[in-house]
């Protein structure tokens, strides 16, 4: 910062001027300290380099009292201007990073992708200055909500996800699941299935390390109809367990209903669960997302008309 007193040109660090004016608001280095949730000698330190570096004594100290020079006073003004300032940049910028993107990254996902385009021109309608080049981002399910928080994806669309750091889950429509079993199977036939009624067959999950919330979701579905489910081997893709079902692979599936094929299913039944089994599809978006962005979100992709 250039045109303080003193010799050559001093290098003042925001930080310095934000110490020096809070413990010249509080005239005192400890209060100072609890205001700004650090250690009082942190304070003290960066005060004095402070004044070392422009050359002014800025405060006297003694055992009983703090109080301002004349060039403290004189340079409380400006400094308080300058934080000013940079608060005014800060704000700036969180605005230019809250606003309508020209490429939104979106984590693929099977079966969402009409949701997904329900939601954005939804958003569309709403915001006139809504235009976005979408750019869907293909890797594992279990791996978006991270990126979404280090900022590689601008937000998923998930069923199920879980609390973390640096992205907030905003849950919204319901996804109703749907047994898929051999069509030889005597359950086959019916309007619906019991999941004790499936407990002779191999359950088939997807790995843990592929979809953790999903099988801890059916174990525990199942535990709850009264029994203790015979694991089969992991799932794939959803067309990939019907193609095995449907070719004598021994076993049964809880899957979304929005991810089995619209077109008939051959030699598998697909059938709802008595009672129903329901979890929920969420948008996960960082954790910085104001709260008038995110009710906008709850507009645009909670549930419509065709949710049951």
């Amino acid at each position: 910062m250039a045109g303080w007193p003193g010799e050559g040109q001093a290098d003042v660090e925001l930080r310095q001027l934000r110490y020096f004016v809070t413990v010249a608001e509080e005239l005192h280095f400890g209060r100072a300290a609890d205001r700004l949730h650090i250690a009082q000698p942190a304070v003290s330190q960066q005060v004095s380099r402070l004044e070392r570096e422009l050359g002014l004594r800025l405060f006297e100290r003694s055992s009983r009292r703090v109080r301002l020079t004349p060039e403290g006073d004189r340079l409380l003004v400006e400094a308080r201007a300058t934080l000013a300032a940079a608060d005014r940049v800060t704000a700036v910028a969180g605005d230019l990073t809250s606003a309508p993107m020209s490429v939104l990254r979106v984590g693929a996902n099977p079966g969402l992708g009409p949701r997904l385009d329900r939601g954005l021109e939804r958003l569309r309608q709403a915001h006139s200055h809504f235009d976005v080049e979408l750019e869907l981002v293909g890797m594992p399910v279990v791996d978006q909500p991270a990126a979404v928080a280090r900022g590689e994806l601008d937000m998923t669309l998930l069923r199920l996800a879980p609390p973390g750091d640096g992205f907030q889950v905003i849950d919204l429509w319901p996804e109703p699941l749907v047994a898929a079993l051999p069509a030889g199977h005597p359950a086959a036939g019916r309007s619906a299935v019991r999941l004790r009624d499936l407990a002779a067959l191999p359950l088939r999950l997807p790995a843990r390390e592929r979809d953790p919330l999903l099988r801890a979701f059916v174990l525990e579905a199942c535990r709850d109809a009264g029994f203790e489910p015979r694991l089969g081997r992991p799932t794939g893709s959803t067309a990939d367990v019907l193609l095995e079902l449907a070719n004598g692979s021994p076993g049964w599936a809880l899957l979304h209903a929005d991810t089995v094929p619209t077109s008939e299913v051959t030699r598998v039944a697909v059938l709802p669960v008595d009672p129903p089994l329901t979890t929920r599809g969420c948008v996960v978006v960082p954790a910085t997302r104001p709260a008038d962005c995110v009710a906008g979100l709850r507009v645009a992709f909670g549930a419509g008309p065709s949710d049951g």
